[in-house]
């Protein structure tokens, strides 16, 4: 198989760097590193890759620059996979990100501490699948009011709804929980049903719309 084309963005050169190195070592092929978003437009049209890394917030404004970019090019690009990597949980700005499709993601930079899952990651956010960094759907759950319909969730569907945002299918979620894929998938219709939310063939839809659901509470 060809390698996967990455274009990594971030204005931290040392991250960057490393990034790239790691990406490398694993059969990455690493093919522009960009320290604003300009420079990263000017890659993805230059070399097509197969996906992009890049941070919320770069030069000059350090605002929604790396965002912005995101956004443009999924426009002009919807084939190319995005990961967006954020120092902070900014659940507006994640929203938006993922309200764009599939082959979308968002982690902590603090949270990639295990070099295999992160990699597993990025190749699943290349291969369609949406992921959501757990500490997002926490902030969103935490942030619910008590009439909220997510208050009817057992605490056994909420660890489903977080799995379930991080892109896992049924059958990862079973074995991350060491229950069956049958208990699972009770599980999710039962999420569904509470949230008001109908079902779908689509792994990815279903779990974006779980997540916009919760948003726009």
């Amino acid at each position: 198989m060809d390698a996967l084309r990455v274009v990594i963005a971030d204005d931290d050169v040392l991250l960057r760097e490393g990034l790239a190195s790691l990406l490398q070592r694993e059969g990455f092929q690493v093919v522009g590193q960009a320290g604003d978003a300009e420079e990263l437009l000017g890659l993805v049209e230059e070399q097509r890759p197969g996906l992009v890394l890049t941070d919320i917030r770069m030069p000059p404004e350090h605002h929604t620059e790396g965002l912005d970019a995101a956004r443009v090019i999924r426009e002009r690009t919807p084939e190319v996979a995005i990961m967006v990597l954020s120092a902070h949980v900014d659940v507006d700005h994640a929203m938006e990100l993922l309200a764009g499709g599939q082959s979308i993601g968002y982690l902590l930079k603090s949270r990639v501490v295990d070099v295999n899952d992160f990699v597993d990651t990025l190749r699943r956010v290349s291969n369609g699948a949406s992921v959501i960094d757990p500490a997002l759907v926490a902030e969103l759950v935490s942030a619910r009011r008590r009439d909220d319909p997510l208050a009817a969730l057992s605490a056994r569907e909420r660890e489903v709804l977080t799995l379930m945002a991080e892109g896992l299918s049924n059958g990862g979620i079973g074995r991350r929980l060491w229950v069956t894929e049958g208990t699972v998938e009770k599980h999710v219709r039962s999420i569904l049903t509470k949230l008001d939310l109908p079902e779908t063939g689509d792994d990815h839809r279903r779990v974006r719309a779980v997540i916009v659901y919760l948003e726009s509470r």
